[in-house]
């Protein structure tokens, strides 16, 4: 190996350069030992090597020692980057040598041989160089090696140990074929030891370490330490530099793959980018959250390591496209305009001052704190009222997207919670699928008859719409798909149902009921000029002036061909006129342009309903009562006669259900514990068979509300007095004669208007839904409110005889 002063190392062949030891005996001058300063050669004794003279000063003491024949002293650097090192920067030990010959070099350079002798070590400096110019010197000692025994068979093993050893390390680097070969041929083992620390790339401090080291046998076996780490420093390096190169020729066989793929798809469909190129443009422009796009990298990559014609590439494409077309924090501008939001909403709806009351303050709340919650609201009411159309009206006025997702008759738990992506066909839920099409996180979403949904052996959806529904849990809403968190908690909820005695507790709980009662006969006949009308003569593309109804054709068509508590029937009936109008005007025919109630039979048939009215109270044992349905309120008449029999019997027809029938039960015993005070005869309950019944005996009827009214109807049948006229009642009893309040008071109320009823019996308890009505609805009735059967039956009855009086 070459070793200089500059340490450009490199081994040279020694085999034709003369050496005569007896030309380099020369005794070397202790007391001014001239010196060359090397940068990293630590040369230890009896080893023979050439090296490069760079500097100057090393050239000047290089060439006195061949002049002169005397030895000079070769000592290492502690700085190895220090140009113009002094004998403080020297290490305290080095090795006196000889210099052989010196050899110019092509390039201008200088390569001087030399041979070690002993180490020494400086004691001091020394005044004056024999080298002279400015070379170093110092005063020096020798230190001889303890050398083993020469058949010390623990020294021979070492060194076999750390020939063999040196001799793999050497067997597969490139340039060292001559040390390889001194090292195996080599026949001195102390020079063999020598030779190999002069030449290892060990670090400057370790071969300084080992030089220092005077017993031959130690410094073999740290040697031998310090090449066994060299090993395995080695072999660590070699296996990273195999896994390194396994992973680049796996990088470089992808890419090359990549690039094949790439000009078989150009070659087939020309330029157009491949499907990752096109979703990473997407991704780039959609604001992901962290864990979203670390899961959208890793689903992109397996999409790039799938083959496109199979299966499962296609559902990884799907799978994509619906991370990329969810609307990850990306919401709509809200309106900031109450006004306007309140100006909508009554453009859009006719009446409903309370349900809009409700929507208009939650409005406020939204706009005064958007970052708040949105509870969930529930509309419930009859058919045609407008419920699902307020939904959209709530998006306008808050200025947010809208999107509808019907309910109605689901039966499957993963339609609202989504399939897994390991079924085939698999989707994302309702909720997801609609949000991903409206686009935006803050949309409207109206969840259509909710009261609707089923349950089966797929699962019950209302226990999903659980955590969709729940403002604290929907913020981490998990659908089965996406398989993802997706924050639904910006998303405002409007729910509809005609009823909800079909929803669970958990999900009433979770809502906010806003009821949609029926609307008055004048609200319709405003609804229909206002909105049915003008939509459906836009529709037909008909104007104005070619075709009007008068008020009172309206309230006809509502009265004799509807029957309902909304105006959906209503829009129906309207919209058979006008085609019929059309039909006239496309076969050039006459027809009257203002319709009126005359001209309604002939477009619309014979009448379909009949008009509730009161019929009077000439009779004993009618009483009207009224009812609730699903379509509004209805009156009801319930009629009880008396005739001969034997026992005690109670005869009920009309169709009555398990409830109303134990009212009667209630209602007759009620009135026999208090037959003396009504001044009804003991025997006529032996004598006499009571039989209550409920016209329209084709319709199913049922309810607590006729407790009040079977009881009246009772005690009349069997006084024969008289009930007071234009009355009618609702209200439950129970077995001690207490009035018990009841539901749907409004769509009573509007029902006995309608049928020309002056007077109604109800609750005390029911006074507060009464004062919630608008003084509109309830103007020119009179409410008797009462707390027990007798108050009831005082009210109800006159003193009078029916005129048809039987005497029993």
């Amino acid at each position: 190996m070459n070793n200089s002063d500059k340490d450009n190392h490199k081994i040279i062949s020694l085999g034709q350069i003369d050496i005569d030891p007896s030309k380099f005996n020369a005794e070397p001058d202790l007391d001014a030992l001239p010196l060359l300063a090397t940068q990293n050669l630590v040369l230890f004794p009896g080893v023979t090597i050439p090296i490069s003279l760079v500097r100057i000063s090393s050239q000047f003491t290089a060439q006195y020692a061949l002049d002169s024949k005397n030895p000079i002293g070769i000592v290492c650097q502690r700085n190895p980057e220090d140009d113009a090192p002094t004998l403080e920067s020297l290490y305290d030990y080095g090795t006196i040598a000889d210099v052989i010959k010196i050899f110019d070099l092509p390039d201008g350079g200088h390569t001087a041989i030399i041979r070690a002798r002993d180490k020494f070590h400086i004691i001091g400096s020394a005044e004056n160089s024999n080298a002279g110019g400015n070379a170093l010197a110092a005063k020096v000692e020798i230190v001889k090696d303890a050398k083993p025994r020469r058949n010390d068979k623990d020294f021979v093993a070492v060194v076999q140990a750390i020939k063999n050893l040196t001799l793999r390390l050497l067997k597969d680097m490139d340039g060292m074929q001559e040390f390889f070969l001194n090292v195996q041929n080599f026949p001195d083992p102390i020079g063999l030891v020598n030779m190999i620390c002069t030449q290892s790339p060990f670090p400057t401090d370790q071969k300084m370490a080992l030089l220092l080291e005077d017993n031959v046998k130690e410094r073999a076996k740290e040697l031998l330490a310090q090449l066994t780490r060299q090993e395995q420093m080695l072999l660590v390096a070699e296996e990273i530099q195999s896994s390194a190169r396994q992973s680049f020729d796996q990088q470089q066989r992808h890419a090359f793959l990549q690039q094949q793929m790439e000009a078989i798809r150009q070659e087939l469909y020309g330029d157009n980018d491949d499907d990752l190129t096109v979703f990473r443009r997407k991704a780039d422009e959609i604001d992901f959250p962290a864990n979203v796009a670390a899961v959208f990298d890793k689903e992109l990559d397996k999409l790039g390591r799938l083959n496109p014609q199979s299966p499962d590439y296609s559902v990884q494409y799907s799978y994509i496209e619906t991370l990329l077309e969810l609307p990850w924090n990306k919401y709509s501008d809200l309106n900031t305009d109450l006004n306007l939001a309140k100006d909508i909403l009554d453009a859009d709806h006719y009446g409903l001052p309370k349900v809009k009351e409700r929507i208009l303050e939650q409005i406020a709340v939204l706009l005064n704190n958007p970052e708040g919650k949105a509870p969930i609201l529930c509309l419930v009411g009859p058919p045609g009222v407008g419920k699902t159309s307020l939904g959209q009206s709530v998006a306008r006025a808050l200025g947010r997207k809208y999107q509808r997702v019907s309910l109605g008759g689901l039966h499957d738990e993963a339609e609202i919670r989504g399939h897994r992506r390991t079924y085939i066909g698999a989707m994302p839920g309702r909720i997801i699928d609609a949000v991903k099409r409206v686009g935006t996180s803050n949309p409207v979403l109206l969840l259509d008859e909710i009261d609707k949904i089923g349950s089966d052996f797929k699962g019950d959806p209302s226990a999903a719409l659980l955590e969709v529904l729940d403002p604290e849990q929907n913020c981490r809403f998990h659908d089965n798909y996406v398989d993802i968190d997706y924050d639904l908690s910006k998303v405002l909820f409007i729910a509809t149902a005609n009823t909800l005695t079909t929803l669970s507790q958990p999900l009433l709980d979770r809502m906010e009921i806003i009821d949609l009662s029926g609307y008055l006969l004048e609200e319709k006949i405003e609804i229909a000029n206002r909105h049915i009308i003008p939509r459906l003569l836009k529709e037909f593309k008909l104007k104005k002036s070619q075709l009007s109804f008068t008020p009172e054709a309206i309230a006809h068509i509502i009265e004799n061909y509807t029957s309902e508590s909304g105006v959906r029937q209503l829009e129906k009936q309207i919209s058979k006129i006008i085609r019929k109008i059309v039909l006239a005007l496309m076969l050039k025919e006459k027809y009257p342009h203002k319709i009126q109630p005359k001209h309604l039979k002939g477009y619309l048939g014979l009448e379909r309903y009949s008009k509730d009215l009161y019929e009077g109270n000439e009779f004993a044992g009618v009483v009207t009562g009224l009812a609730w349905t699903a379509v509004g309120g209805e009156i009801l008449f319930i009629e009880s006669s008396l005739s001969r029999a034997k026992g005690d019997k109670l005869i009920l027809t009309g169709n009555l259900g398990n409830v109303m029938k134990e009212s009667a039960a209630i209602a007759l015993q009620y009135v026999k514990s208090h037959s003396r005070e009504l001044g009804i005869d003991d025997e006529l309950f032996e004598k006499y068979q009571l039989h209550v019944h409920v016209p329209e005996g084709a319709i199913p009827k049922d309810g607590p509300s006729a407790g009040i009214t079977m009881a009246t109807s009772i005690v009349s049948a069997f006084t024969q007095r008289k009930v007071r006229s234009c009355l009618a009642m609702t209200g439950e009893i129970t077995l001690r004669g207490k009035v018990l309040p009841v539901g749907g008071i409004k769509e009573k109320i509007l029902a006995a208007k309608r049928a020309g009823i002056t007077d109604i019996i109800l609750s005390v308890e029911n006074r507060k839904d009464v004062e919630d009505i608008d003084a509109m609805y309830i103007s020119g009735l009179t409410f008797h409110y009462v707390k027990t059967v007798m108050e009831v039956i005082d009210k109800a009855l006159l003193d009078e005889k029916v005129a048809h009086y039987r005497e029993l």
